[in-house]
């Protein structure tokens, strides 16, 4: 074998040891972007996660809004990345305790009695005013003594948490997304899909009670949205009775 030949030889073997490294460090690097994104949801492979939704009202049986399809689209999209499958059911239906599926649980609890029982147990810091009489505290969030009021179309708010009663350790997470609107709600589901997996990096498999405001909605729609705060602390510490009224606007 003369230089040119076996020179070609060890340029080819070269590239095929390059490219074997390459393909092998992106599996690796892969897996274990998918394997932290299975922790956060609490979905490994062929597992199957609850979503739970409001039906329309005065609508049909098996109907639901407009925006909660498009919520249901984003987490459907999520859970099948975790190579998980989804099963679909109305709040009122849902009678069933948590942890032995990951959950997600779309609506306020106004129309959601699944998400009222989830506030009451799990988030006893969050109060929600659900007076159908008009007044300006309809609708708002109290959240440890602050309120945070709705301003339809310009400033609304919704909450986004991942929870778990913590009494396993391979316990499966409940993530809620409680909004003003429904707009709000799917624009929550929005947020967790474009930064889950910022979320993962800061918190974990740990607890976390997200405050988020939705931004000229009548305009923008569902995309542009503000992280408030991180409220995990207020919300699962319980108010005082009566609960305090703060005049907090809407900031």
């Amino acid at each position: 074998m003369n230089d040119d030949v076996r020179n070609i030889v060890l340029g080819v073997l070269a590239t095929g040891i390059s490219a074997a490294l390459g393909w092998v460090a992106r599996t690796y690097l892969w897996r274990r972007r998918l394997r932290r994104q299975q922790a956060f949801f609490g979905l490994p492979d062929h597992s199957e996660a609850l979503l739970v939704v409001n039906r329309q009202a005065g609508a049909g049986e098996n109907s639901v809004t407009r925006h909660d399809v498009f919520a249901l689209l984003e987490l459907s999209a999520l859970i099948k990345d975790c190579h998980a499958n989804a099963q679909i059911v109305g709040h009122d239906t849902a009678r069933q305790g948590f942890g032995e599926r990951t959950e997600f649980c779309v609506g306020g609890p106004y129309s959601n009695v699944r998400m009222a029982a989830h506030l009451e147990s799990l988030l006893p810091g969050v109060r929600v005013d659900v007076d159908t009489e008009p007044g300006p505290d309809r609708g708002s969030f109290l959240i440890g003594g602050e309120r945070y009021r709705l301003d339809r179309g310009k400033e609304e708010y919704v909450l986004l948490a991942r929870l778990t009663a913590g009494r396993r350790r391979d316990e499966r997470p409940v993530f809620l997304f409680c909004g003003q609107r429904g707009i709000t709600n799917q624009a929550a589901t929005r947020y967790l899909a474009r930064n889950h997996e910022r979320l993962a990096r800061t918190y974990g498999t740990k607890p976390f009670v997200l405050l988020l405001k939705v931004i000229n909605s009548q305009a923008y729609g569902p995309d542009v949205v503000e992280l408030v705060a991180d409220v995990t602390q207020a919300a699962r510490s319980p108010l005082p009775d009566p609960a305090p009224r703060s005049p907090h606007g809407t900031s």
